[in-house]
């Protein structure tokens, strides 16, 4: 019990720490991803969309891995350059041989302002029982944002973003809120209230009035209300939902009766030390369960 206590504190100080600290405009680099596989073109045809649109410079990683023969990455690199000189995206091609997931981690760890657009590597039944999905190895070792595309949905005109009270999701919301602004979209910003699990004050006040979270003091109901006057200062038509319910069960269901095109959710990995070890990855779950685009972003504080 007092684990429990000390944990629960412990998340509502980090969350209290994290609120209020204004981000300026993110500017990342684009970096699509693809080791030849086909199901990663949707992935070059969404980088190359979100550079033509934003007016971004656009690089293309092709990573040679040992059965390139059954996808070769030239061929993709082919149909990609064709794509890019068609929509006059400036772009620059990188080629790496190794496994996609190391090389991907060894080009975060050199440049920090990197956004990774990539889709599924293809990686079989076996391999993903032994080593776990990729997106989950990605989202536990690199810092940058990823925006996983397994499908195409263009363009962007329904933007989800999901929003917790412990500020995981701050820096994925304003990545969500500026693709939103370029594009014209309209954002929804959404909220789960999940059953009580450690008996607590904050939790408790979720739960019984969830009808005022909205206007609540408590750290969901600020985050949400800093939410909407970020949207405003930004142009972007915003609204809040809010359900109750098991938190992945809910967001794919307003992800499915939404229809939306980008869904924006932060990273367990934003906190230090015991706290992702104890929180489940509800982000990654979303992303293995569903066909939309999903972006994903560790919370960081912008240097004045």
């Amino acid at each position: 019990m007092f684990l429990r206590r000390w944990f629960c504190l412990g998340l509502v100080f980090w969350a209290y720490s994290c609120f209020d600290r204004g981000l300026k405009r993110m500017n990342f680099h684009l970096m699509a991803v693809t080791n030849g596989i086909e199901a990663s073109w949707a992935a070059i045809e969404y980088a190359a969309w979100l550079a033509k649109n934003m007016h971004s410079h656009l690089s293309l990683l092709g990573i040679v891995e040992d059965n390139d023969a059954d996808h070769p990455v030239e061929e993709m690199f082919g149909q990609a350059v064709a794509l890019f000189n068609q929509e006059d995206i400036q772009h620059s091609l990188l080629v790496q041989n190794g496994q996609a997931e190391d090389s991907i981690v060894a080009f975060d760890r050199q440049q920090d302002d990197l956004l990774f657009v990539l889709g599924p590597l293809g990686r079989s039944p076996l391999k993903r029982l032994l080593a776990g999905r990729s997106f989950r190895q990605l989202m536990a070792e690199i810092k940058s944002p990823i925006l996983f595309v397994p499908s195409r949905r263009l363009p962007v005109r329904k933007v989800l973003v999901c929003m917790g009270g412990l500020g995981y999701s701050v820096t994925a919301e304003h990545l969500g809120m500026q693709i939103a602004q370029t594009h014209a979209a309209t954002v929804t910003l959404l909220t789960v209230i999940p059953p009580i699990e450690f008996d607590y004050p904050e939790a408790r006040r979720m739960r019984a009035a969830p009808d005022t979270l909205l206007e609540s003091d408590t750290l969901t109901g600020r985050y949400l209300r800093a939410g909407l006057q970020t949207a405003r200062e930004m142009g972007v038509e915003a609204l809040v939902k809010i359900r109750q319910g098991i938190v992945v069960e809910e967001i794919l269901a307003e992800i499915k009766t939404g229809e939306y095109d980008l869904v924006c959710m932060g990273s367990t990995y934003s906190s230090h030390g015991l706290r992702q070890f104890f929180t489940p990855n509800v982000t990654a779950e979303v992303a293995e369960a569903m066909e939309c685009p999903l972006l994903t972003a560790r919370y960081h504080e912008e240097e004045n």
